[in-house]
């Protein structure tokens, strides 16, 4: 099945490449995964604080994916799978496409004004074309009627 690769995070833009990535799914007969990346946490000399953070982080990036995944449950009645993975971005984001490979493409939203984010920077700069699926680059300054309209 067709499935689509959306990272989330907590950017506004993120959850219009989620809405792109939903409705483009429902037209193609396919799915989602939703990906939140966990950054490598550097280290604290007491485990104890240290363990606290990176349950902090994890919980966080979990609600992350489930509100994400409800909204598409809501808007598309797909229920997408979930991914939260920690590490360096754009590895962990290149890793779950070869790992996948019904992953037809690459959803990205892009900031609305100034820089685009690290991962359009990084996968419409050094690594475009290394990927083995399209990059799908979703401007954030859309609506909901513009995003429907597109996808």
């Amino acid at each position: 099945m067709r499935t689509y690769l959306v990272v989330v995070d907590d950017s506004p833009e993120a959850a219009v490449a989620l809405r792109f990535a939903a409705r483009r799914a429902v037209k193609t007969d396919g799915g989602v995964t939703i990906l939140t990346v966990l950054p490598p946490q550097e280290f604290i000399a007491f485990a104890g604080v240290q363990a606290t953070m990176e349950a902090e982080a994890r919980s966080h990036a979990e609600g992350l994916v489930a509100q994400a995944a409800g909204a598409i449950l809501a808007e598309s009645g797909i229920t997408p799978s979930i991914l939260v993975q920690e590490g360096d971005s754009p590895r962990v984001v290149a890793d779950a496409i070869a790992a996948d490979p019904d992953v037809a493409a690459l959803v990205l939203g892009a900031a609305a004004s100034g820089s685009p984010g690290a991962l359009v920077s990084h996968f419409a700069g050094v690594d475009a074309g290394r990927l083995p699926v399209p990059v799908i680059i979703v401007p954030g300054s859309l609506d909901e009627a513009g995003i429907d309209r597109l996808s």
